[in-house]
């Protein structure tokens, strides 16, 4: 460990009441909204291939009603990232590259993500109408030529997902369990 970390930990362990440099609201709240709906619409994607026909559509709406949802959301994100600026990471330079590479890919993924299966729905002949309620213009016709390979990087990209945030979430769990720092503070 270099002595900036052990420094860092020092300090939480002589004064863990110290106040913790904390994302800004609208982050944490985008982060937390965007990990509810992604761990609600990926179970709704794999049960749709499970379900009884008299109900797969209704889980196909919310899957992509929320997807779509995952989406703005992330586009709102990456624009708060860029307006705001995030606290200063802990631990040592490999680590910090580390994170930021992961948290990378999750962005970029989570905006793969939505974006394929908006257009593989629209390239199988199947037009957003978001929750039931609102039509959504389609960039694409119906092109089974494509659909298949869109439906393809949708899929996955969901599995590619899954693994970042495993990643993520080990990395929460060795910052908070082993290192005991305060990273995991700084999004609550």
């Amino acid at each position: 460990m270099s002595a900036e970390t052990l420094a860092t930990q020092e300090s939480f362990y002589a004064n863990p009441a110290a106040p913790v440099v904390r994302h800004g609201g609208p982050a944490r709240l985008l982060h937390w909204a965007v990990a509810g709906l992604v761990l609600l619409t990926w179970p709704l994607g794999l049960m749709i291939g499970y379900a009884k026909k008299d109900v797969v559509m209704d889980f196909y709406m919310l899957h992509e009603g929320f997807g779509f949802l995952v989406l703005w959301l992330m586009l709102i994100r990456v624009g708060n990232k860029l307006l705001t600026r995030a606290p200063e990471g802990e631990g040592p330079l490999h680590e910090r590259l580390a994170a930021a590479s992961v948290h990378g890919l999750l962005y970029a993924f989570l905006i793969v993500m939505p974006v394929s299966g908006f257009l593989a729905t629209n390239a199988h002949g199947f037009p957003l109408k978001w929750f039931g309620l609102v039509e959504v213009w389609s960039p694409l016709g119906k092109s089974p030529d494509i659909a298949w390979t869109l439906s393809s990087i949708h899929a996955w990209s969901a599995w590619i997902l899954f693994g970042l945030i495993g990643l993520h979430l080990g990395a929460v769990l060795f910052h908070h369990v082993i290192r005991k720092d305060r990273t995991l503070f700084r999004m609550l």
